[in-house]
């Protein structure tokens, strides 16, 4: 068993969640000289209804996931980092996560916050982060925001 990590794999949304855990897989990824991947995946059903009347919102989605990665990429590389890689998928986070790019990837690691919903969406249709330490074959860590003071 090995305790180096070399693919990880963080899923960013642009949530205070997702910027913690690009914090922590920064510094892990730094520690085990690991290629960091930073994914945003578009879900494609929360906008799918409303895309029939305005077509710009996929493009704008497109553009917002592509600036928020090559900025966290920039600060990655700023820290050290020399093998971090961009990527922008459209479908379902739960499963694009945890199994089609972990596996793509042969990530060791998937590093997410630990949640961007509230009660309600959360009871509903469930987080992406609970499903991706469910389904997951590899090592995952959900990270917590601080508390507040």
């Amino acid at each position: 068993m090995t305790l180096v990590y070399k693919q990880i794999l963080v899923a960013v949304d642009g949530s205070k969640e997702s910027e913690w855990a690009f914090k922590k897989a920064v510094a892990i990824a730094g520690r085990n000289d690991a290629t960091l991947n930073l994914i945003n995946i578009i879900d494609t059903r929360s906008y799918a209804a409303v895309e029939a009347y305005d077509r710009s919102i996929a493009e704008r989605a497109q553009k917002f996931a592509e600036e928020l990665l090559n900025d966290y990429k920039t600060e990655a590389e700023k820290a050290g980092l020399h093998h971090v890689n961009v990527i922008v998928e459209y479908g379902s986070p739960k499963t694009m996560i945890s199994r089609d790019l972990s596996k793509k990837l042969n990530a060791d690691l998937i590093i997410c916050g630990a949640t961007g919903l509230n009660t309600v969406e959360r009871f509903l249709i469930g987080s992406v982060s609970e499903n991706i330490v469910r389904s997951a074959k590899c090592d995952v860590l959900v990270v917590r925001t601080p508390e507040e003071d």
